[in-house]
């Protein structure tokens, strides 16, 4: 048995004070607060780890360039270092061969109970072509059986899908949610009507607000619309203040609100690495700043982490840090239906976080263990 004496801890709802926090087995198993701290205390702040329900790539590698578990632990280990401890590595449309690589390295990763991927994002490629960004037209089809094979495995964790509703029936969402497969909406150029219908039929949040998807007008809500009214949808947005202006990421809070308002990365293989610019399909990907921009000028991803997207949200939309925290901990985790993270209290996994004031991340626990947070 570890105890931890913290001086302020987010346990994933609330921000507390002076806190013993006891772990055992890698579970958390108590978590006292207003408690008599020794010298030796924990100071900065301790939360959960964060969750990232869309990680392209990190520490030079892409997902889509390689499907093997050794791209899987250097974007793991390059996203670690910026304080998360969940993700879900993210598949760019592609050809069906190139998911069937990546769903087998995905069941590598879970059946080696990698502490770190905890499923996988297809992100496309049922998607609307008028809103397909840096998604290949040529890969961007309806759905088949070899497809459908894929998001049905049993061996791959929790698992994410973008679609389009517009490109996807109803009946077909109600098919895959009811087995399991998380459904976002995004990369589309639907109807308000056309979205909530999918919202009904069981699709369970929204891709990077704002950023393709159809737009919000008087007498036409679109896919902006629906995201901002339909109570019972989560909904991700990428914070690096270049995809999303910071006044729309505050309206998004106000209408939102932090308990389904989840911060996502979008990051690239930029990220944890010196890289600058990469190589993608027929164009090339160069970091400009605070942005990924291809030979055109389309965003492509990002080169945000989290620590990151919680920094910008407090310092430039001037969020509380426990709304900010929550959005990057707890409604990810809810969002995924993951029991046993996104918390600090009994039960939970002991995984969790020590950032300082510059929320830069100093130390970095798994299952209780410390765990280096270097890429």
């Amino acid at each position: 048995m570890s105890q931890f004496q913290i001086k302020q801890l987010f346990d994933g709802n609330r921000m507390l004070h002076d806190c013993i926090l006891t772990v055992e087995n890698g579970a958390v198993t108590s978590l006292l607060h207003d408690q008599a701290l020794g010298s030796d205390a924990l100071d900065g702040i301790v939360c959960p780890g964060f969750i990232d329900t869309q990680v392209n790539g990190g520490g030079g590698a892409l997902f889509n360039h390689d499907q093997s578990l050794d791209t899987l632990d250097r974007i793991a280990r390059a996203h670690r270092q910026f304080g998360t401890t969940a993700l879900l590595p993210t598949l760019i449309t592609d050809k069906q061969s190139k998911m069937v690589k990546a769903a087998d390295a995905i069941a590598e990763a879970i059946a080696n109970n990698h502490q770190n991927i905890i499923g996988v994002h297809f992100e496309g490629p049922h998607l609307s072509k008028t809103k397909r960004g840096i998604h290949a037209a040529g890969s961007i089809r309806h759905i088949d059986d070899a497809a459908l094979n894929t998001y049905l495995r049993q061996d791959l964790g929790k698992v994410m899908l973008t679609i389009a509703p517009e490109a996807l029936s109803p009946d077909v969402i109600k098919e895959l949610t009811a087995k399991g497969v998380i459904i976002s909406l995004g990369h589309s150029n639907a109807d308000f009507e056309t979205v909530v219908a999918a919202i009904a039929a069981g699709a369970r949040g929204f891709t990077h607000l704002f950023n393709a998807m159809s737009g919000l007008k008087a007498r036409e809500p679109g896919m902006i619309g629906a995201a901002l009214t339909q109570t019972e949808a989560y909904v991700g947005i990428i914070t690096d203040m270049q995809h999303v202006h910071p006044a729309n990421c505050r309206l998004a809070v106000n209408c939102v609100g932090p308990q389904r308002l989840m911060l996502v990365t979008d990051a690239m293989a930029h990220v944890g690495s010196t890289m600058q610019s990469m190589t993608w399909e027929d164009t090339v990907i160069t970091r400009h700043g605070d942005k990924l921009l291809t030979e055109d000028g389309t965003f492509a991803g990002s080169c945000l982490d989290m620590a990151g997207a919680v920094k910008n949200m407090v310092n430039q939309v001037h969020l509380p840090l426990a709304d900010a925290l929550q959005m990057a901990t707890s409604t990810p985790a809810q969002f995924l239906n993951s029991k046993d993270r996104g918390f600090l209290k009994s039960g939970c996994r002991a995984d969790f976080i020590q950032l300082n004031s510059h929320f830069s991340v100093q130390q970095c626990w798994i299952n209780g263990k410390v765990s280096s947070v270097q890429g």
